[in-house]
């Protein structure tokens, strides 16, 4: 009997002489490609194919893949694809079989789990794959419900398994607005007149018109429906709802989390067949907007007042607002995205609750197709939602207060949170570039405060050419005699100044202690916004965020700071708020440095030693003269408050002066750093310490290990006092030299990196007056968050590397610190001997 043709449902449903999609033709089998396609057809849905046995097995997903494990997506089991279907992207034309636009959402190829074959365990209701795509990783779960009487379509549940690329909430979706082929959003696809055919030919230009109702279509209408449209009218512009900026994203429940769009706030008013288009202050902007108008206007006959966000997308499918000023400057598509419900049909729902509102925004908006966008949200897992949105290059977030009404003010039910710091600036002036093809330099900024204008900084960079040509274009009208706000001198000088008129949106890595930003880089403008309203703003506390020990708000808890492990500021700061008081027998009382990484470790980190008031009262100083004369404020911490304020400002390390703060001329610790020269194995480090240990102690000194959280040892010898730098320096110096000659196959005192090979470098420069030693429990700036933490000669050589202990293992360190192993490390009354 001949087998059964796979694809003959899928070629039995298409004219191919009316469609562009690929004639069903079963390939060889042994592929393990998968694909996802947006499919624009009666229903919004995704398609999601895995390739088996020389076909595409297919399933409808009619809300789309969710990285959620909690979500359980119904995905309904439709014909077997061709191959071929895997890179077919375009638009089917209408009255077509699935006619609609198809876009390719997804690619990448799977693997089984377990060791079971999908196509075998597919028959039997379940298919379990790992996939490797550009948007779906991980393990991913397709189950067979059990049919109902009647049934004649195959249902399946389509979920996310539990792993390292599970996400809390629903963002795939969202945020993957664009092609993984072309980058094309849905609209694009539309548009493109190449993808469409209709009856059989190409059509060029516009896309194909929708077929006229039917005359028993048009009476189907309730005359009720038929006089509600007729009378209806745009609803009149109503002040717009405002977020309250708070440094960390509401943790409890009762709040619901969006994407904060990079674009400008709009309410689109619509009944009666027109719509239009208010900006945030009442501006009707629908010829600026008159795309999104257009699409707008059948979507309420009765009438609705819909809030949302106006965004254009850069080349990754994100909302940029570079791009937005393009797109309306230069034309471009733009997209609404649609989060909020004043007023249906006439009636009023502001004093409905957040869900409530959204529940009739999505009803409202159901198969609306690009340029609009129903906004969703998650109502758990904020801050899994936020992390994920900074690490993809998103503003930020938006958290609601999920049973609130809607005020058209400002107020703590709507929260922003953001990736980077960025608001608005006045620019105040500007510099000139003295290089050909380069007329602007740098903008100077301000913002208000307490009714006065106040210099915020200078931004260099942000520009290209057209945004330079075009500021200096706006400037030069605006030119005045005198700046409009006190301005330093140095900062100053060549500033042709203008008057406050211009809004900016700036990005910045944070204001310095003189209140100017720091690593501010030019945006857009804001014409949107009013001069006479931009202010600095400042994060409040988030209910429910992080209110950290010794009375120091933590902000930003969920930023990402260790890629490798994924800890956060927030478990940085609670790891040293639960190690304070082992660490401060160190930290305290000594001139420290700190290396600061405020965005990360993977990003800029700097090292800091002196203290010119950023850290405030919390962070006490002492004044130590310098080598070449004067005096500079050192950094000194006393107590659990002022570790707490550096974690704040970013501080990861804590190194210290090897003499204490009273009387830094007296050292009262020697650190011999053991530095393995690359391929020495972690047990030849270890070994070398026990020697050094054993050297010292014949010279009656007792020495104690320290694991680095890098890739080598410290031995740590504690002092009296009764030496000054010159002479410690000496002996430190002598003594490595000396156990470099006697065994010069392990050790070396030379720093050279020639010297290394094969050997540890004794380092000895640590001992040095001014230099420093990274202190015990001070986490490392590495991929996962190691810490430098104390052990025991006996512990020393079980060890596998310099790295057992994490900022995750507070609770092990604070165990050991006031254990028997551990006691009185670090101590011993000593003298140094003549050597």
């Amino acid at each position: 009997m001949a087998k059964a043709d796979p694809l003959a449902s899928y070629n039995a449903k298409r004219d191919f002489g009316r469609t562009r999609e690929p004639r069903g033709e079963a390939a060889a089998g042994g592929g393990h490609q998968f694909l996802v396609q947006k499919h624009d057809a009666t229903r919004l849905h995704w398609d999601f194919r895995l390739e088996m046995d020389g076909v595409l097995k297919s399933w409808a997903v009619t809300r789309g893949p969710s990285p959620d494990p909690a979500d359980k997506r119904l995905a309904v089991r439709t014909e077997d694809h061709p191959l071929a279907y895997a890179t077919f992207e375009g638009s089917i034309p209408k009255g077509e079989y699935g006619g609609g636009t198809v876009m390719l959402w997804d690619r990448g190829r799977w693997e089984p789990v377990g060791g079971k074959d999908p196509a075998k365990t597919l028959e039997q209701g379940h298919v379990h794959v790992r996939l490797h795509g550009e948007r779906m990783q991980g393990e991913w779960l397709l189950v067979r419900l059990k049919p109902r009487p009647g049934e004649k379509r195959e249902n399946w549940l389509l979920r996310k398994v539990q792993d390292e690329a599970a996400q809390s909430g629903d963002m795939l979706v969202e945020t993957g607005l664009t092609s993984v082929a072309t980058g094309r959003t849905m609209a694009e696809i539309a548009r493109d007149a190449d993808a469409v055919w209709q009856n059989g030919a190409e059509t060029h230009g516009a896309r194909p018109e929708r077929k006229a109702r039917s005359p028993a279509a048009k009476a189907a209408r309730t005359p009720k429906r038929r006089a509600a449209a007729a009378r209806a009218h745009p609803p009149a512009f109503r002040p717009v709802q405002l977020a309250t900026l708070v440094d960390a994203v509401p943790s409890g429940s009762g709040w619901i989390h969006e994407v904060k769009f990079d674009g400008y706030r709009a309410l689109l008013a619509i009944g009666g067949g027109a719509a239009r288009a208010y900006t945030r202050h009442g501006l009707d902007w629908s010829d600026r907007f008159a795309p999104i108008v257009a699409a707008a206007r059948g979507l309420a006959p009765g009438g609705a007042l819909i809030d949302g966000e106006v965004v254009a997308l850069d080349r990754n499918g994100r909302p940029s607002f570079s791009a937005l000023q393009a797109a309306l400057t230069e034309g471009g598509p733009l997209h609404y995205f649609a989060f909020d419900l004043l007023e249906e049909g006439g009636e009023d729902l502001t004093s409905l609750s957040t869900l409530d509102r959204k529940a009739r925004l999505s009803h409202l908006l159901e198969g609306v197709s690009p340029p609009i966008h129903y906004t969703e949200h998650v109502e758990s897992g904020g801050e899994a939602l936020f992390r994920q949105l900074c690490a993809d290059g998103y503003e930020g977030i938006v958290a609601k207060a999920a049973h609130a009404p809607y005020r058209g003010a400002r107020s703590r039910a709507w929260l922003k949170v953001k990736c980077i710091q960025r608001q608005e600036f006045i620019l105040i002036g500007y510099t000139e570039s003295d290089k050909a093809g380069r007329d602007l330099r740098s903008l100077l900024v301000g913002v208000r405060e307490s009714d006065a204008l106040r210099y915020a900084g200078r931004v260099g960079t942000g520009f290209t050419a057209a945004t330079r040509a075009d500021l200096i274009q706006r400037l030069a009208p605006l030119r005045r005699a005198t700046p409009a706000a006190p301005v330093p001198r140095a900062a100053a000088r060549g500033v042709i100044w203008v008057e406050p008129a211009l809004v900016a949106e700036i990005a910045f890595a944070e204001f310095t202690a003189e209140a100017v930003v720091r690593h501010a880089s030019f945006i857009g403008l804001r014409e949107d916004k009013r001069a006479e309203e931009v202010v600095a703003e400042r994060p409040a506390a988030a209910p429910g965020g992080a209110n950290g020990r010794f009375g120091v708000e933590i902000s930003h808890p969920e930023r990402v700071i260790f890629a490798g492990s994924g800890t956060t500021k927030g478990a940085l700061a609670a790891y040293y708020a639960a190690l304070a008081e082992p660490m401060l027998r160190w930290v305290g009382n000594r001139p420290v440095s700190l290396v600061r990484c405020p965005q990360g470790r993977a990003k800029h980190c700097f090292f800091q030693k002196h203290d010119a008031g950023s850290f405030g009262d919390a962070v006490g100083h002492v004044a130590i003269r310098e080598k070449k004369g004067g005096e500079e404020q050192y950094l000194v911490i006393p107590d659990g408050r002022g570790l707490l304020t550096c974690v704040q400002m970013g501080t990861i390390e804590f190194h210290g002066w090897g003499a204490p703060a009273d009387d830094v001329e007296h050292p009262d610790r020697l650190v011999f750093d053991l530095d393995p020269d690359e391929g020495l194995g972690f047990s030849e480090v270890a070994s070398a310490a026990h020697q050094l240990h054993d050297l010292l102690g014949e010279m009656g000194l007792r020495s104690f290990p320290l694991v680095s959280g890098g890739k080598g040892v410290h031995v740590v010898v504690p002092l009296d006092r009764g030496r000054d730098w010159p002479a410690v320096k000496d002996f430190a110096s002598r003594f490595a030299r000396a156990v470099a000659e006697a065994h010069p196959r392990r050790f070396t005192a030379n720093m050279r990196k020639i010297e290394r090979r094969g050997r540890i470098f004794v380092d000895w420069l640590r001992n040095e007056r001014g230099a420093t030693a990274v202190l015990p429990y001070s986490a490392r700036s590495r991929d996962r968050a190691t810490v430098a933490a104390p052990v025991s000669w006996r512990e020393l050589a079980t060890l596998p590397d310099a790295q057992p202990f994490t900022v995750e293992d507070a609770e092990t360190l604070l165990a050991r610190a006031a254990g028997a192993e551990l006691r009185g490390w670090g101590e011993a009354d000593q003298t140094l001997p003549d050597l």
